[in-house]
């Protein structure tokens, strides 16, 4: 395959005459551009891209972790990173991390290696000591608190939120509240517990870690906690489910099994994706695809690390 000193010779130009060709370089004569380009028409040249990035410092790729590829909350979140990705004309990699710290290592590894040019950690697993033994090494962004960190983040206050939620349950009448979890570990789930927590505390009620549903992250999880809803003496009366998903499932496992939504069990949801507006499900609206294109703004941006709050609203419907 032809190289720029071959087309150079073919044509009698210097290569940095074709190396302007090439880069659309507007000082270069009209005959001696046509006669570039048609030599690397009859050569089938193509530009070498690799040395290309490697001469400008760049690969112009972003890696994207996610623990779950086909979950819908990391699916509208990458939705709003590669969107804000094709405006850059940037590439992303994806890594599927199943929540493994090996597998969230190898993207910090091709990050030290200068594979990608930043990584985008939007559900993290492995400690703040390892993730910062690679922050030198090219801008590291994640979603979730990270302010005091030396990284960039995008992020909901799950303190705040969780607290709003459980407020308006409790204004609605509603005493025995439970709530619903993807996984125990990570800075948001301890904001949630805490604002739990902190809201038991309040109006002098007693922390029952029976009303606390671990592992629920998709809508078939739903039926679980029915399940376990039925065999408890003193079910609770109102459910904080942190995804719509799971939330959709407990309403259908609900109304197969004839219990009243929300006369037996209020449920309230998070994230409002759109299941919960065709389910009516009473929710907390956080705009993921404007946090994903946030996300990638941060990765890209060279001016230092900063962080930016993401608020959200309640949504009430028909669930509560």
């Amino acid at each position: 395959m032809a190289n720029i000193k071959d087309i150079a010779k073919m044509t009698g130009v210097s290569v940095t005459t074709v190396s302007r060709v090439i880069n659309n370089h507007p000082y270069v004569r009209a005959e001696k551009k046509e006669a570039v380009q048609r030599a690397m028409e009859q050569t089938g040249y193509q530009q070498n891209l690799n040395a290309v990035h490697l001469s400008k410092g760049k690969t112009f790729l972003i890696g994207v972790a996610v623990p779950f590829s086909n979950h819908p909350y990391f699916g509208l979140l990458v939705e709003g990173i590669a969107s804000e990705a094709v405006k850059n004309n940037y590439k992303l990699v994806l890594f599927q991390t199943n929540y493994k710290k090996k597998r969230e290592i190898e993207a910090l590894e091709m990050l030290q290696h200068k594979q990608i040019d930043a990584l985008i950690i939007c559900s993290r697993i492995c400690e703040w000591s390892i993730i910062e033994e690679f922050i030198a090494c090219a801008p590291i962004v994640v979603c979730e608190d990270a302010r005091g960190r030396q990284v960039s983040s995008t992020f909901i206050d799950h303190y705040k939120s969780f607290s709003l939620a459980l407020e308006y349950l409790y204004k609605k009448g509603y005493k025995k509240i439970g709530y619903c979890i993807g996984r125990q570990t990570g800075t948001n789930s301890r904001q949630r517990e805490m604002a739990y927590r902190d809201f038991l505390l309040n109006i002098n009620e007693t922390f029952r870690p029976d009303y606390v549903f671990n592992n629920c992250l998709n809508f078939e999880d739903g039926e679980q906690v029915v399940e376990q809803l039925k065999r408890m003496s003193n079910p609770p009366d109102a459910l904080l489910v942190s995804s719509d998903q799971v939330a959709a499932g407990i309403l259908t496992c609900c109304r197969e099994q004839h219990i009243s939504i929300p006369h037996d069990l209020a449920i309230m949801g998070f994230d409002n994706q759109p299941i919960s507006k065709i389910m009516n499900i009473t929710t907390i609206d956080v705009p993921l695809v404007e946090v994903g294109r946030k996300l990638f703004l941060q990765a890209i941006d060279e001016n230092g690390n900063f962080h930016e709050e993401i608020s959200v609203k309640l949504i009430e419907r028909q669930t509560i």
